[in-house]
């Protein structure tokens, strides 16, 4: 088969390159050709028009919304998730290749003793709606790590009283009158109070960005206006991140309907500038500020002062929850799920936000650290391909980059995965339990210095990585057998590209 495929996940780092490579892996296995285009952070290179052509059949392993999507029409498509492409490229291409033969393009070429293979089911609504909602993620996710990360180095330069000193309020006793302008902020606070603001500015960009994007991944580009116009609303009204996610679904369904309406060619031409953009914004703008908003801000409210209120066991119990969706698929869509909710916690204050925030980064940063911790305490269990994998492993675990740890799952889920959940809910619980707090929302021990409690939040992870690393251990000496190798890709250089 002559095969193009397009490989993109959530965050565009590891998962993308390492489907890209799997699929290269299989193809090159099978005697078939492959061309793919990742679609990852560091950028694309976009497949060649007369490849496209050339090809027999496309492959869409994504967990967002493939961006131009419309190149591949006429061609057979398989569509899957970006973990099956890693865990199961082979089945994939079967899968491909019986799509081929069904459509009557060509007849691939017979196989003898060709593997059993499990069939690749296509992407039903369930699929599309996790690819638009981790879309809107996608972008949003270096809108996260700017903005929280300048927020907290500013409360390092100017201390924990600048958000008083540039937007008004009482700290410690003292009444700060706020800041009206740049100028006057800077004069007020420093560069310290500069940071805030701009780190403000990002932050408040989350919710129309996530909105817009989800919309951009149900209808493209025509989604963007009445998706960032929903957002804005939804911050407008305190409906949060869930007013964000309800905007964006309901702008890119709004504009999808109006595509669908039969007009005159005099106007078709105005559609996508004037008229799409307009009746969309109107209907998703009143929707969402005389119908959703007040019920969603509401609940929005609960949330924050639940997330406020916790403490004791429901605190410990929430972190042992998130770090086990955090370890579970390894920067996947649970994990997303658990790092999203800590991100709107932490975009809504207080301090809840804030520990919530710390005991997800600890749980995630665990995963890597126990397999690296692993491959140096029982080489003997590991591959070679695992222990290179190990290494890099520690300063991808460090980084919290939880991908890390994807290499060790693909050659050996059933042992490694229920391992390390078990070291991320134990340092998720601790972390909770230790009150520890996290101002910023990325950047594992290099922000150690902005944490509430920090000598205990390294405690909590050093205990979870001793617990993953017992457990992979424990569970891979009960039956010894030689690793088959995998191909692994360098997650050091996919980091630093």
């Amino acid at each position: 088969m002559r095969i193009v495929a397009v490989t993109s996940c959530p965050t565009g780092i590891a998962h993308t390159y390492m489907a890209a490579e799997a699929l290269e892996e299989a193809a090159r296995a099978a005697g078939d050709t492959i061309e793919v285009e990742t679609q990852g952070a560091a950028g694309m290179t976009k497949l060649a028009p007369e490849t496209i052509a050339a090809a027999d059949v496309v492959v869409l392993a994504a967990d967002v919304e493939v961006r131009e999507r419309e190149r591949f029409g006429g061609k057979p498509i398989v569509e899957v998730a970006v973990s099956t492409a890693i865990n199961s490229a082979a089945a994939v291409l079967e899968e491909a290749r019986s799509k081929l033969a069904s459509s009557g393009s060509a007849e691939p070429a017979p196989r003898s003793a060709t593997p059993p293979v499990t069939p690749v089911a296509a992407a039903g609504f369930g699929t599309r709606l996790r690819q638009w909602l981790m879309t809107g993620v996608s972008y949003m996710i270096p809108f996260v790590a700017a903005g929280g990360i300048l927020i907290a180095v500013s409360f390092i330069i100017a201390g924990p009283q600048v958000a008083m000193a540039v937007n008004g309020g009482v700290f410690h006793g003292v009444h700060y009158a706020g800041a009206s302008s740049i100028t006057a902020i800077y004069h007020t606070a420093g560069i310290g109070g500069v940071l805030f603001e701009i780190g403000g500015i990002a932050f408040s960009m989350l919710v129309p960005i996530l909105a817009g994007f989800i919309a951009y991944g149900m209808a493209d580009r025509q989604g963007l206006v009445p998706g960032v116009i929903g957002g804005l609303i939804a911050v407008d009204v305190h409906a949060g991140f869930l007013g964000g996610i309800i905007a964006g679904l309901l702008a890119g369904a709004t504009v999808r309907l109006i595509l669908k309406v039969p007009v005159p060619r005099v106007i078709s031409g105005m559609m996508p500038i004037v008229v799409v953009p307009l009746i969309s914004a109107t209907v998703v703008g009143v929707l969402m500020l005389l119908v959703i908003g007040n019920p969603v801000s509401f609940v929005m409210t609960e949330i924050t002062n639940w997330l406020n209120g916790l403490s004791g066991a429901n605190a410990i119990g929430l972190g042992a929850l998130l770090g086990l969706m955090m370890a579970f698929d390894m920067g996947g869509p649970v994990n997303k799920v658990a790092y999203t909710f800590a991100v709107a916690g932490l975009a809504s204050g207080g301090i809840g936000g804030q520990k919530v925030m710390a005991a997800v980064m600890a749980a995630g940063m665990v995963p890597p650290l126990a397999l690296a911790l692993a491959t140096v305490v029982r080489r003997s269990l590991f591959s070679d391909a695992e222990r290179k994998a190990g290494e890099a492993a520690w300063l991808l675990g460090a980084s919290f980059i939880t991908e890390g740890a994807i290499p060790f799952a693909a050659a050996d889920p059933l042992r490694v995965i229920p391992s390390i959940m078990a070291g991320s809910a134990v340092t998720g619980a601790l972390s909770m339990a230790f009150s520890a707090s996290s101002p910023a929302p990325h950047g594992g021990i290099w922000v150690v210095g902005l944490l509430g409690h920090w000598p205990l939040w390294i405690l909590a992870i050093a205990a979870g990585t001793l617990v993953g690393c017992a457990c992979v251990i424990a569970l891979k000496s009960l039956r010894r057998s030689t690793p088959t190798p995998v191909p692994v890709v360098s997650l050091l250089e996919v980091a630093n590209a």
